[in-house]
């Protein structure tokens, strides 16, 4: 019950916040919705009867989250289509691009810890290194690096589009990079700290070897801190897809949000910003599973 009271109030802050933009942002709803069309009193006075603009703003904001609650969100300034129609027709490509991004840097990241933990000083240093590299530089600028090298030198991978899984490895690299540079420190220094217990000296006693003990072990121990971050991580990519979909040509949330943002389309921004709040308290809920599998004694706590 109180994972999911957070969670309402987490959704509700999201829609709040994006409500709250809505009426901040510069420029009038009425020449947005009239765009390039006939201007005239008349025409005016229609669009703000239909979309309720006459009403007082908190009657607004309670009709706008009583259609939340019902899963309606709201209609499109610029494409007069439901923004539920238009964002189910775009979320399976930008789903795609994050499960291929977050499994290649969870994959990344445990292989790296694994292969490093306990290495000698100078294949951590360069180890860390690199990590902290793939964290620092912004992800469009790794992007960029990635088509430079694999598809305008080396032609070996598609440069945009989504035909078929050879263009979706750049993109999912771009975002799955800076996640294992993040979460292979944090998983290695966990397995290092691990493997200093009392538990890793007993195994080594009983003739295990050092990988097994790694594995078997020392993993288990050292994964509750990179589930946390793994899950926070993963959570802000539906945001890096925004740039990565743009950058790769992609079709997916990215372009449509670039797309509202730029044209003021404000009911699909707001409903981005909604389904980002949920995807964050779905993974939130899972994590919550996962400590559970992970380390047993969470099970009675």
């Amino acid at each position: 019950m109180r994972r999911l009271a957070g969670g309402l109030a987490v959704l509700w802050a999201a829609a709040t916040s994006a409500y709250l933009a809505l009426l901040v942002a510069p420029g009038d709803v009425v020449d947005i919705l009239i765009g390039d069309g006939a201007d005239t009193p008349q025409i005016r006075a229609e669009i703000i009867s239909e979309w309720g603009l006459d009403r007082p703003e908190i009657i607004q904001y309670a009709a706008y989250l009583g259609r939340l609650v019902q899963g309606d969100l709201g209609r499109s300034y610029l494409l007069h289509r439901d923004v539920g129609e238009v964002l189910a027709e775009q979320v399976g490509p930008t789903v795609e691009l994050m499960l291929a991004a977050g499994g290649t840097g969870v994959t990344l990241a445990v292989v790296v810890a694994i292969a490093t933990a306990g290495r000698g000083r100078w294949v951590r240093s360069a180890v860390s290194a690199a990590q902290l590299v793939s964290v620092s530089v912004p992800p469009f600028l790794i992007g960029i690096l990635l088509l430079f090298v694999f598809s305008f030198s080396l032609g070996w991978l598609p440069v945009s589009g989504a035909k078929d899984a050879s263009a979706l490895v750049l993109p999912a690299l771009t975002l799955g990079l800076p996640i294992a540079g993040t979460l292979g420190q944090v998983l290695r220094e966990g397995l290092e700290r691990a493997l200093e217990q009392p538990f890793a000296v007993t195994a080594r006693a009983r003739g295990l070897t050092e990988r097994a003990l790694v594995v078997r072990h020392a993993l288990r121990h050292a994964l509750l801190p990179a589930v946390t971050l793994a899950g926070w991580l993963t959570g802000g990519l539906l945001g890096g897809a925004v740039i990565t979909e743009a950058l790769y040509g992609r079709p997916g949330l990215g372009q449509v949000t670039l797309n509202a943002v730029t044209g003021q389309d404000l009911p699909i921004v707001m409903a981005v910003v909604v389904l980002s709040a949920v995807v964050y308290v779905v993974i939130s809920t899972l994590l919550d599973l996962a400590y559970r599998v992970i380390d047993p004694r969470l099970r009675s706590a």
